[in-house]
């Protein structure tokens, strides 16, 4: 019962696409039109090489995933780094592997790897478990905007408390301190 967290390669984009489309389901079923809802071989692909995708292995199957993505169209709301298609193969459901994954993301990459202060998502209001969830995690609501009559929560979870206060105090004072992804 071997377990490995590791970035996703081209060579997983097939077996991604397949653990992703079944996760999502719900949110197809809700019609909210998250881009992992729908993905196809070469989003998935695309998203592989250009963000850092990670995946959680178990056995030899990848069955949770989330990348941490640099989005053009997140930028004017964060400049912190920013997680999405998170994903939990639905035979997994439950049982603690996606928040393995996303705590070990959080605290691996984000904090001690870009030593970054906090990490970001967004999700769907109207999804009927996903921010109560991301709450339960630590997260909190920031920002709220409204895209295609669809209203988007962008959360926060501070991940390293001095930081983030050093990291208020900076955008406070007008630098913009660089603790999103580098390239």
């Amino acid at each position: 019962m071997s377990e490995i967290y590791r970035l996703a390669t081209l060579e997983d984009a097939e077996e991604l696409l397949d653990v992703t489309l079944r996760a999502y389901e719900p949110i197809r079923q809700l019609g909210i039109r998250f881009p992992a809802a729908t993905a196809n071989i070469e989003l998935v692909q695309d998203n592989i090489t250009n963000n850092d995708c990670y995946v959680l292995e178990k056995d030899g199957s990848i069955i949770a995933t989330v990348t941490v993505a640099a989005l053009e169209e997140v930028k004017e709301v964060t400049d912190l780094p920013f997680i999405w298609w998170f994903a939990v193969d639905p035979a997994y459901k439950g049982k603690g592997f996606g928040t393995k994954l996303l705590s070990w993301v959080e605290k691996n990459i984000i904090r001690d790897t870009l030593k970054a202060p906090a990490v970001t998502l967004a999700t769907a209001e109207r999804h009927p478990w996903l921010v109560p969830m991301y709450e339960r995690k630590g997260y909190e609501r920031f920002y709220e905007v409204d895209k295609e009559g669809e209203k988007i929560v962008f959360m926060r979870k501070i991940l390293n408390p001095d930081l983030f206060s050093k990291y208020n105090q900076e955008k406070t004072d007008g630098s913009r301190p660089s603790h999103g992804l580098h390239a």
